[in-house]
């Protein structure tokens, strides 16, 4: 049998109540804390970035291709919808879908209410699970191939600013040379809470746009491209870039391959300034949980002193007293990380199974704190956290090799 590890199982289980294993205990409830927080922290910010990261993608895919002459005022060069990629794009590993699109900026006036907006044309080959997600009352649209629709998809944004609701009939005006205006009927309110967003984009048949543009059928604004995992975005956008990238036209242009990442940089540049949070918690948490278990180690040993005196006297070296003390602290930490996961993964399934903690969808974009919880990412954090500390438990053990075993004896 393992001499050391008997040692400290007997002073881990049969502590006596007093004042040292309080403090013992306050120690391993600091740990049980601290973890808890870490793993909500983690939870929710890689929630938070899923969920916005999700929102933006479902108005503007990860991935687009359009006309290299294009500016930022939705008023695209048009290309030809017939390309060779379209229909070898979704045979890659990682690609998800492709799909058509074309834009338009537009005015929708009422009697009370005027709101500028961009009328998003979609075709048959449109996703509509994002939508339909966030769909409030009513139904997505009913593309067809040969018939143009009026049915419209608006957001409960530009539905309360303007008054309307479902089934109303709407005007959109655009300005152009001639100046146009078009009447389409709300069959669908959506609400995904991202309120830049839902505040700009209506959703209609491209056909609309092509007529307002004076295109002919097969002429569109690009492709959106959606691909299996975000993490690999700038992988499958050089993926992306090979098969479209290297076309160019009769009249000299080409096509411009760009990630959501390159369109909308202000809201993922601040994504990323998440993770210097979170990193800071992960520090601070792991230092406060090591110094816990070095003051309960230290006490520990304190206390121990005799103890430590007749174990040298018998013959024990300094080494197997410390591994005796280690032990006991592994004992310790082990049943703080127990509470800890209980404690944090306890609070994160509460939260996303019931949405408790509630946000306000003008500010943070979500009507509730999201959680994502992610196997891998507890793991990784329980190995690397209780290996920090218990390093950190060296340096106290370290202090054995200095009792002198008379003293320790007589110690009192």
């Amino acid at each position: 049998m393992n001499l050391e590890y008997f040692i400290a199982k007997r002073i881990f289980f049969r502590q006596k109540k007093n004042t040292t294993t309080s403090i013992v205990n306050l120690a391993v409830a600091g740990i049980a804390l601290g973890l808890s927080i870490m793993i909500l922290s983690i939870a929710i910010v890689t929630g938070f970035k899923k969920e916005i990261q999700n929102k933006v993608i479902g108005f503007g895919s990860h991935i687009i291709i359009e006309n290299l002459g294009t500016n930022s005022s939705f008023e695209a060069a048009p290309i030809s919808k017939n390309q060779v990629f379209y229909s070898q794009l979704p045979k890659i590993n990682g690609i998800k879908h492709i799909q058509r699109f074309a834009t338009k900026a537009g005015i929708i006036k009422t009697k009370d209410a005027i709101e500028g907006t961009i009328l998003k044309g979609v075709d048959t080959d449109f996703d509509w699970t994002f939508f339909q997600k966030y769909l409030e009352e009513g139904s997505v649209l009913k593309i067809d191939s040969s018939l143009r629709s009026n049915e419209i998809l608006i957001s409960r944004s530009i539905a309360n600013i303007l008054k309307i609701k479902i089934y109303d009939e709407i005007n959109i005006y655009f300005i152009q040379e001639p100046p146009k205006v078009r009447k389409f009927k709300i069959t669908g309110i959506y609400n995904t809470g991202l309120g830049e967003y839902d505040k700009m984009y209506l959703i209609c048949d491209i056909k609309h746009i092509q007529r307002l543009n004076s295109w002919s059928s097969d002429k569109i604004s690009g492709f959106e491209v959606l691909i299996d995992d975000f993490d690999k975005i700038d992988e499958m956008q050089n993926i992306v870039f090979s098969k479209a990238g290297n076309i160019f036209f009769d009249d000299g242009s080409k096509l411009n391959i760009k990630s959501i990442k390159e369109t909308n940089p202000a809201i993922f540049e601040w994504l990323e300034l998440t993770n210097m949070n979170v990193q800071i918690i992960l520090i601070l948490m792991t230092l406060v949980a090591g110094i816990n278990m070095i003051s309960g180690l230290l006490i520990i040993i304190l206390e121990r002193t005799n103890m430590i005196g007749i174990l040298k006297a018998l013959g024990a070296n300094n080494l197997s007293i410390r591994k005796v003390f280690l032990y006991n602290s592994f004992f310790f930490i082990g049943k703080g990380f127990l509470w800890g996961n209980l404690i944090g993964i306890g609070l994160s399934l509460i939260q996303l199974s019931f949405n408790i903690i509630p946000l306000e969808p003008t500010t943070y974009y979500l009507t509730s704190v999201p959680i994502n919880l992610n196997l891998t990412h507890i793991l990784i954090l329980n190995l690397v956290s209780m290996l920090i500390v218990f390093l950190m438990m060296l340096l106290p053990a370290i202090l054995i090799s200095y009792i002198e075993p008379i003293k320790a004896i007589k110690f009192n």
